[in-house]
């Protein structure tokens, strides 16, 4: 079974391992979640396996997922990938499925925008990303994969963004481009 093809469904045994974590990353992390309430946030989770699901994955993945916003129209809580680096388990892709078939050789195994969608979670846009970066240092040493507007990936390019010299910078490549420091953070909403 291929990761792609992994059951979307977690033993008992993995969703309390899976809750703990949270539980744990939640209470060591508070400042990514003022006034939040940890047994809000777990209700909804155990209310919605597929989610559960997703976020197993952004952990196996290496994404270190936590919540950093609650939409107060919905009561929908927000997980954001919060890996101090871009999520090791996501690095080498390129855009999306376009920018994979392009590649006349030496093609990655897979885009971050199909992988995000297997995975139940979507990209950050440039706008979330910067916000995540108000709540700590992110990829001062990687970068991330961001959504891309589609007047710039129809000419055949993609954005991607990371932290130096203490800014957060948007740039531009090829969407068919793939780097081994760089990957995608993906956002989820638990609601």
């Amino acid at each position: 079974m291929t990761e792609m093809q992994r059951v979307k469904d977690l033993t008992a045994k993995q969703r309390g391992e899976l809750l703990r974590v949270l539980e744990a990353r939640f209470e060591s992390n508070s400042n990514r979640h003022p006034g939040l309430e940890w047994a809000k946030v777990k209700k909804r989770l155990e209310a919605d396996a597929g989610k559960l699901w997703s976020l197993q994955e952004m952990e196996r993945t290496g994404g270190e997922p936590d919540v950093v916003g609650h939409d107060r129209k919905t009561g929908a809580y927000i997980f954001c990938d919060c890996s101090a680096e871009s999520p090791q388990g996501r690095r080498s892709v390129c855009y999306d499925r376009d920018a994979l078939e392009s590649r006349k050789e030496n093609k990655p195994k897979t885009s971050a925008l199909e992988m995000a969608t297997a995975m139940g979670i979507e990209l950050l846009t440039e706008a979330q990303y910067r916000d995540l970066q108000q709540l700590g240092k992110f990829d001062t040493k990687t970068s991330s994969w961001v959504e891309t507007p589609l007047v710039i990936r129809e000419l055949g390019g993609a954005l991607f963004c990371d932290r130096r010299y203490n800014q957060v910078f948007v740039y531009h490549n090829g969407a068919e481009s793939y780097y081994a420091a760089r990957g995608f953070r993906g956002r989820l909403s638990v609601g």
